[in-house]
């Protein structure tokens, strides 16, 4: 399966997410998912399935329980394949980062803000 496959469904985006926080047991994973997404346990065992067949997921066992973990490999891939994209927002993200510091320093005291500007 290619990894667009197995991230474009939103399932296996939200437990990536939750994994990325830390390790997770597969009980805790479930009790997110079916909250969040209305399936079964067992639906959600598949999706970690997938998740640890195709190598973004990691298990291990600690006694009875099951703890899952992000294998940052295959997104190391994805962040490859987008890496030809990034000139699109690239430019666009640091204008944004260039008005941030622009209106933090207007905020400061002695900053834009405190000055009238003078008119030609």
């Amino acid at each position: 399966m290619h990894a667009f496959d197995v991230l474009g469904d939103p399932v296996r985006r939200r437990i990536l997410e939750l994994l990325a926080d830390g390790e997770m047991t597969s009980g805790a994973v479930c009790e997110v998912i079916r909250e969040e997404f209305g399936i079964s346990q067992p639906g959600v065992s598949q999706h970690l399935k997938v998740l640890r067949e195709n190598g973004f997921a990691t298990v291990r066992p600690e006694g009875n329980r099951r703890l899952y973990a992000v294998d940052a490999d295959p997104l190391r891939d994805v962040d490859a394949w987008l890496d030809r994209f990034r000139r699109f927002w690239t430019p666009h993200l640091d204008a944004l980062a260039t008005e941030l510091a622009r209106g933090k320093r207007a905020r400061r005291p002695g900053g834009a803000d405190d000055h009238p500007r003078r008119t030609p």
